[in-house]
C-alpha cells in the first residue's frame, strides 16, 4: 500500500474535553514536531499514531492512512507495518554483532545485495554519532546515542518505513543538524517528539500539547527560519566546545571570544 497521507482526528484531553485541534494531515516529505512541557501528552500522541488508534485508546483519537482506517494486515504482518518508532528505550535482548543484526534485517526487508545495504546503513548512522559504530561490536556494547543512530538508519534504509516516529533524539547525543539534513533527502513522514527549539523550528510545522490534548498547529514561517539559523550558530558553538572538552583540550576566554567574534556576536 502506497502511503500518501496520515491523518490524526482529534479526541479528548485528560479532562475529557475535546481537543482544540480536530484534525491534522501529514503528507509524505513532511517533518513534524510535537512539543510541550514534560507530561503534556507528547508520547501518548505518538503511541496513538504507532497503534493506529481507532477511538480505542484513552485519548479517543483516530488515525487514518490515506483517509481510511488502517488495513488489518498492518497489525498482523510486521513486514507491512508502515510505521517505525525510535523510542528512548533501546535495550536489546540480543548480543548479535552489529553487522549480523543488520544483515538479518536486510535479508527480511530488502531484495538485492544485503552487504551494500548494510554498509549504506552504517555510513548513515556514523554521520550522526561522535564515535563511529564498529560493525563487529555487539549490539549490547553500543552507547545509547550509537544505538539510536543505528536504529534511525535501519528504519530509513533497511526497513524503508514511510512513517518514522522519533522520541527525543536530542537526549542521545546525536548530531541534530546533520540528522535533519539527512532525513530531508528521503520522501517520508518524520514525526519528532522534542524539547529542542532547533528541531521544532526546522520542522514544517509543530503540534503543541497541553494536558494530554493537541492545542494548536503552528506552521514554521520565514521569520522563525531565521531564528533557527541563529540557533544553529549557537548550537554549533556548543557542539565544538563539547568536542574540545571530550578530546582533552582546555578552554579559555580567548577561545570563546574568538568563536563569538567569528560568528559576528562581538566585535
Amino acid at each position: 500500500m502506497e502511503i500518501k497521507k496520515l491523518t490524526i482526528i482529534g479526541g479528548v484531553g485528560r479532562d475529557g474535553k475535546k481537543e482544540l485541534v480536530t484534525e491534522v494531515d501529514l503528507e509524505m516529505g513532511n517533518i513534524v514536531s510535537i512539543v510541550g512541557p514534560t507530561g503534556c501528552g507528547k508520547t501518548t500522541l505518538i503511541n496513538d499514531i504507532e497503534l493506529f488508534a481507532d477511538e480505542n485508546t484513552p485519548s479517543k483519537r483516530k488515525v487514518l492512512i490515506n483517509g481510511i482506517t488502517r488495513p488489518e494486515e498492518f497489525m498482523y504482518d510486521p513486514s507491512k507495518n508502515p510505521i517505525a518508532l525510535i523510542s528512548q528505550h533501546t535495550n536489546f535482548l540480543s548480543d548479535l554483532p552489529v553487522k549480523v543484526f543488520l544483515e538479518i534485517h536486510a535479508k527480511i526487508r530488502q531484495t538485492g545485495k544485503s552487504e551494500v545495504i548494510v554498509e549504506e546503513t552504517l555510513e548513515f548512522a556514523n554521520q550522526l554519532t561522535g564515535e563511529p559504530i564498529i560493525k563487529e561490536s555487539a549490539m549490547t556494547e553500543l552507547s545509547g546515542g550509537q544505538t539510536r543512530a543505528l536504529l534511525i538508519a535501519d528504519a530509513v534504509i533497511i526497513g524503508n518505513s514511510p512513517i518514522i516516529l522519533l522520541d527525543e533524539i536530542e537526549n542521545a547525543g546525536i548530531h541534530r543538524t546533520k540528522a535533519l539534513e539527512l532525513l530531508r533527502q528521503y520522501e517520508k513522514i518524520f514525526i519528532f517528539v522534542t524539547h529542542d527549539p532547533r528541531i521544532a523550528l526546522l520542522s514544517n510545522f509543530r503540534i503543541t500539547m497541553k494536558n494530554g490534548a493537541m492545542q494548536s498547529v503552528i506552521i514554521t514561517e520565514h521569520e522563525e527560519k531565521g531564528v533557527a539559523e541563529e540557533l544553529r550558530k549557537l548550537d554549533d558553538l556548543l557542539l565544538d566546545f563539547r568536542n574540545r572538552i571530550r578530546i582533552g583540550e582546555r578552554l579559555s576566554d580567548e577561545i570563546l571570544k574568538n568563536r563569538l567574534r567569528a560568528l559576528g556576536y562581538i566585535s
